[in-house]
């Protein structure tokens, strides 16, 4: 069902639309208040606004600036018994669908907002296309022409159809995600189940569960069968990011199923086969940890049957205009707007040594362009106090109080629901919040 907002403070005409427009099967918003459609609008989802030029509070023209700075693909018409030419061409520069001078025929008023709602609709699958090929293309490509993501990019494609195991190392924020998707999407298991799994984030004590399932009964609460990652991913790829933190105790376990293929269930009597390509990535020294004694040795050569070592951001240097091109496509498509990137810009960016790799790249152009001006003028004394800011980090190893606090709330967000398999319902019942709560927090 389709939403249509509309904002008219003549009565007889407000009711007479709103009454017509729900016979025909639409989700109905009135109000005679501009500044009360505005708060409607963009509260609820509406599809089509309607909006009277004269208005108590504040002219029709108002609204529909404000709907166009908030969601540009949202199609407004204007209507009016004072229509002029001139009135008319303002409306249509500034982004009006339509304008309907009054009196106006009702199935006519109904063929111009099936109209503009059709080609809203056809806007946002273009919009979803591009954002889904966005991603495609993000995934399974290495963004960048230095020598090193090239060689990077032909060992990972020439390894794709291939069942060894692959070791990526690097850098936090460096790509080995990327690389890990581009060896899985280009090979023979690309339709085939990739299951992603980050060691670091689940606590020990439920690793095993997770990745190796549990038969009901096994211990206390296992009122059910679990199966777990590895079978899940049966045919296809699991990917072990952080498998440097991966729990000594269960390493043992990990190395028969690269031996031999075979997993058991927690309170299993007997193996099970699986057909799993083990892709797993680390930012610490394996070989540093093995010396330590909190890695297995033999377990460090079967996972680094084909190791691949991805370089920090500050040592593929030319790659990061191309970087910062993808991500500007990526977040103005994003934000609906456009943004110009000066040469100084590129260049400030290039003097900086980005300790958090591409990832920290990326944040900061998403930043750049959502504080980015009406003009879409990125001004580079913003980029300069983001980057001392940062500075100031690295130096000091301190943030500020409330970036702190938010980042240590995301991660322990993540970490349940990681734990509760995704449930949202049960992991806002374990963190205490209402499940709108939850999804906010999520969302921003």
């Amino acid at each position: 069902m389709k939403t249509i907002l509309i904002i008219e403070d003549e009565k007889i005409m407000r009711i007479t639309l709103e009454d017509f427009l729900k016979s025909k099967d639409f989700e109905v918003y009135a109000t005679d208040r501009g500044l009360e459609g505005i708060e409607i609008f963009k509260r609820e989802e509406i599809d089509c606004v309607i909006t009277d030029v004269r208005l108590p509070d504040i002219d029709g023209l108002s609204v529909l600036k404000d709907v166009k700075n908030t969601k540009p693909h949202v199609p407004v018409i204007i209507i009016t018994a004072f229509g002029t030419i001139q009135m008319a061409v303002s409306a249509m520069k500034m982004g009006a669908f339509d304008y309907i001078t009054k009196p106006f025929s009702l199935d006519e008023f109904l063929l111009v907002i099936d109209r503009a709602i059709e080609i809203k609709s056809i806007k946002e699958e273009n919009i979803n296309l591009k954002r889904k090929l966005d991603n495609i293309i993000s995934q399974h490509y290495l963004i960048g022409e230095s020598r090193q993501i090239k060689e990077i990019y032909e060992i990972a494609c020439r390894i794709a159809d291939l069942d060894s195991s692959v070791l990526i190392t690097g850098e936090t924020g460096t790509g080995k995600e990327l690389v890990a998707n581009i060896i899985h999407y280009g090979g023979k298991r690309k339709d085939k189940p990739f299951i992603k799994i980050n060691c670091s984030a689940i606590p020990g004590e439920l690793i095993e569960s997770e990745l190796f399932g549990y038969e009901r009964g096994a211990f206390t609460g296992a009122t059910s069968r679990k199966i777990g990652k590895f079978e899940l991913a049966n045919g296809g790829t699991i990917f072990l990011d952080e498998i440097g933190d991966f729990p000594l105790p269960l390493q043992p376990k990990l190395l028969r199923v690269l031996q031999d293929k075979v997993i058991e269930r927690i309170g299993g009597l007997k193996g099970i086969q699986v057909d799993v390509r083990i892709i797993s990535a680390t930012n610490k020294n394996l070989l540093d940890e093995v010396k330590k004694g909190s890695f297995r040795e033999d377990l460090y050569y079967r996972l680094s049957v084909i190791p691949i070592s991805v370089p920090p951001l500050r040592e593929r240097k030319e790659d990061i205009p191309y970087l910062v091109e993808h991500f500007v496509k990526k977040y103005t498509s994003r934000f609906g707007k456009e943004v110009k990137i000066s040469k100084e810009l590129i260049s400030r960016l290039m003097d900086y040594n980005f300790p958090g790799n591409v990832r920290e790249l990326e944040n900061l152009i998403e930043r750049l362009i959502a504080l980015s001006d009406d003009k879409g003028e990125i001004k580079l004394q913003m980029l300069d106090i983001f980057l001392r800011s940062d500075k100031r980090e690295q130096e000091t190893g301190i943030m500020p109080l409330e970036e702190y606090i938010n980042k240590m709330e995301k991660d322990y967000i993540r970490k349940v629901i990681a734990l509760c398999d995704g449930n949202k319902t049960k992991a806002a019942e374990l963190l205490g919040i209402s499940r709108k709560n939850l999804w906010e927090k999520m969302k921003e």
